[in-house]
């Protein structure tokens, strides 16, 4: 019996190389999807090789969404991703094919299921404020203060993540309570489709961690002119793009840009882009567990896909 109320769409979460892209593109196989990106990075234009783009021949092989939408000088938020999904997958749905929602932005597949906060707006002077006292402690030392009054968001952020360590603060300050709490609180709203979430997780991180190194190494390639390093560098060459903006400071691409300012060795590069890319992934997954309602996949199993297309099919008897 078909339990579903609503139109189905399905999620595939995980963390960074845990191969999402290949379980979606082998239920591509079975059956007609569309590929809706859940990916940060993927949203910007000229940043391909450090994003793990899809190949032209995978963009080709299954139709894609929100992969090159926007200028690495813009922003895209959270917001924009919930409208601009809500509005594909009834789009997808209406073409009779199912909606793949593939990537590892644990912000936008909250924002999509819990909606959209109703926090206090920013504070420019507030804000000034913070980023004076980061300049004295820090921003690990920041964080470290922002762990004792928000324990729950802190874990979510990196030590160094000014921006999202900044707003949290801001909020603590503004309102007198924790971001969690004030998210916990509010209402959950409906989605006009029923969202089945896998999360490709494995506990040996291990095999991980070396699927990590392993691309960023491809990711660099042998020398300069070429890879993930030719590809910063003609970034930079624009002239209109700087470290402080969310594209550059995509993992690996602050890194390089780091490398190409002298800051660092490729050495250094290639070990510092692994720990970040380490890092993320540990929140990916912080982020998953948090996720009560999805069906976990072993991402090392032998067939992912092929453990998902018999869930789904189960839900259909």
């Amino acid at each position: 019996m078909n339990t579903m109320k609503k139109p189905l769409a399905v999620a595939i979460m995980g963390p960074t190389a845990s191969g999402k892209t290949a379980a979606a593109l082998r239920i591509a196989q079975e059956r007609p999807v569309e590929i809706i990106s859940v990916d940060s990075a993927l949203v910007y234009r000229e940043m391909d090789i450090g994003t793990a783009k899809p190949t032209p021949e995978e963009l080709a092989a299954v139709p894609h969404h929100l992969i090159d939408i926007i200028d690495p000088l813009d922003a895209y938020s959270v917001a924009q991703f919930r409208d601009d999904t809500i509005r594909l997958v009834g789009e997808i749905q209406a073409r009779g094919a199912l909606p793949l929602l593939v990537g590892g932005t644990m912000m936008y597949f909250k924002g999509l299921v819990d909606g959209l906060d109703d926090l206090p707006g920013a504070d420019p002077t507030l804000r000034a404020e913070l980023d004076l006292e980061a300049a004295r402690i820090g921003w690990p030392g920041m964080h470290a203060r922002l762990r004792e009054l928000d324990p729950v968001t802190a874990g979510r952020l990196a030590p160094n993540d000014a921006q999202r360590i900044n707003r949290a603060l801001e909020i603590i300050h503004l309102s007198g309570q924790p971001m969690s709490a004030l998210l916990a609180k509010r209402a959950k709203p409906a989605l006009p489709f029923e969202l089945v979430s896998f999360g490709l997780e494995t506990d040996d991180r291990a095999v991980l961690h070396r699927r990590i190194a392993q691309r960023f190494e491809q990711m660099l390639g042998r020398s300069d002119d070429s890879g993930l390093v030719a590809e910063v560098a003609r970034l930079r060459a624009r002239g209109d793009l700087s470290p402080s903006l969310p594209s550059i400071r995509c993992v690996g691409y602050r890194q390089t840009w780091d490398y190409l300012d002298g800051k660092i060795d490729r050495k250094e590069l290639r070990e510092l882009g692994i720990i970040a890319t380490r890092q993320l992934a540990k929140r990916q997954i912080t982020w998953l567990r948090a996720m009560p309602h999805r069906v976990v996949i072993d991402c090392l199993g032998p067939d992912p896909a092929a453990a998902m297309l018999m869930h789904l099919a189960s839900l259909n008897k």
